[in-house]
């Protein structure tokens, strides 16, 4: 490809537009095609159709990289329910591409934004690997030395990339009809302003450099954590210098024996879904692409332009939820929905309904058992919660999604997700207690962790 990022609302607008257009076109075409077929045409019509609709999906979002390639990470993610049941996992592989190779701008133009920020590239680095390690929605990533001989990361916005998001947002309406199959509420006005937010905050490097030294000075020593130091004097508005880690991808991490997985997804679990509880803040963007497992067995947590704070109050309402669901009190986590704006009384939907949907969509921190995380039952779960065209959850499709709830959910779901993919096992409830009850570790590693926190008062 050449490497430009197209700006333009219209023309990028223009390519979302054919893209909805094309898939709803090409559903239509498929199933007419297929009546009074044998079943062997039925299938290789499906997949055809199946290859086609990732393709386009990979082509033009990963085109037009920005907030759009972002919804396309999302998707790849996850089976979801875009395509026959038994051709999601075609679609999800394809999808990845998004996530794991997304396409490459040339190096001569990367180079030009990195010296644009900070010079000539031979004054600030001894060594620079022009072959990105990484490629993501904003930017891509290399590997380089520094005189003082420290491995770093770079990752560097894409030429263009700032206006290309920015009319993104702006179409944000348009393309949301894409993946309202992901999140059906997004065309909610408020969720939409949310989500634009905080899509737009990952274009601000320096602020995510503050972020990442904090985070990790905060896990300094951590004995099963690491957080990458950003390198501050190193950091401008388009290029992002951290420390860097070397380690095994997700994919080895998922070929792993059981009990390093079960490990490694206690520990993913903790970072994603207890900081919300535990700090008032998490990182709202758990894909696999930004988990690595180092050569000290710590689980290394890379890319924090997401890392969203909580109003303690806000999350308070999503413990006593929780707790609520936890203890069957359905009328309780009723009242406290209606209160939240999320059920508006006199929806039809009754306490009982309420009460199944968070056990669908979240029973996996509630039931006090070991569970095993596969991919079916994350698959299952997410979209039960933010698509539930079930029958016995055909109400829930009335509630209102609170905005200051978007990331939080996105997070605990994309994080179930990941877990399903490593088939991870636990007694997720056991872990839970520690945030949502203040009880003290019931796992080695939680006392581990409790030990260190103690030692560092």
């Amino acid at each position: 490809m050449s490497g430009r990022v197209p700006k333009g609302r219209l023309v990028r607008g223009g390519r979302i537009g054919k893209l909805v257009a094309g898939q709803a076109v090409r559903g239509v075409g498929t199933r007419l095609s297929m009546i009074g077929r044998p079943e062997q045409a039925r299938r290789v019509l499906a997949e055809r159709s199946t290859l086609q609709a990732a393709q386009q999906l990979v082509t033009v979002l990963g085109g037009l990289k920005g907030a759009a390639m972002k919804v396309g990470q999302m998707l790849s993610v996850l089976d979801v329910d875009l395509m026959p049941e038994s051709h999601r996992e075609m679609f999800r592989v394809k999808l990845a591409e998004l996530r794991d190779h997304a396409p490459v701008v040339p190096f001569t133009g990367m180079r030009k934004v990195i010296e644009d920020d900070l010079g000539p590239l031979t004054r600030v680095f001894a060594e620079f690997d022009e072959t990105a390690i990484a490629a993501a929605s904003i930017g891509q990533v290399y590997r380089a030395r520094l005189h003082d001989g420290r491995e770093v990361a770079v990752k560097v916005k894409y030429p263009g990339v700032d206006d290309a998001v920015e009319a993104d947002m702006r179409n944000l309406a348009m393309f949301s009809r894409l993946w309202k199959s992901v999140l059906p509420s997004a065309a909610d006005n408020e969720v939409l302003d949310e989500i634009a937010r905080n899509i737009g905050s990952e274009l601000d490097y320096e602020r995510e450099a503050r972020t990442q030294h904090r985070i990790a000075e905060r896990y300094r020593g951590h004995p099963f954590l690491l957080v990458p130091d950003a390198i501050g004097e190193l950091c401008g508005p388009h290029v992002l210098v951290t420390e860097f880690v070397a380690g095994q991808s997700f994919q080895d991490i998922r070929n792993l024996p059981a009990a390093d997985r079960d490990r490694i997804g206690e520990l993913v679990y903790r970072f994603y879904v207890g900081s919300l509880f535990s700090d008032y803040e998490f990182c709202g963007d758990p894909h696999p692409g930004n988990i690595l497992y180092a050569a000290d067995g710590r689980v290394g947590l890379v890319d924090f332009g997401l890392f969203h704070h909580m109003d303690p109050v806000h999350v308070g309402f999503e413990r006593e939820g929780l707790r609520a669901a936890g203890e069957y009190r359905a009328q309780d986590l009723y009242d406290a929905w209606v209160t939240h704006g999320v059920v508006e009384p006199g929806s039809g939907i009754s306490a009982q309904e309420v009460l199944d949907y968070v056990w669908a969509a979240a029973g996996w921190h509630l039931l006090d058992e070991d569970i095993t995380i596969t991919p079916e039952l994350a698959t299952g779960a997410v979209i039960m919660a933010v698509d539930p065209r079930a029958a016995e959850f055909k109400n829930m499709r009335q509630l209102r999604l609170p905005p200051e709830h978007v990331f939080s959910r996105r997070s605990d779901l994309f994080t179930f997700a990941a877990l399903g993919q490593l088939e991870t096992t636990n007694n997720w409830h056991r872990i839970a207690r520690e945030w949502l009850y203040d009880e003290p570790p019931a796992t080695e590693i939680g006392r581990e962790v409790a030990r260190w926190q103690a030692a560092r008062g």
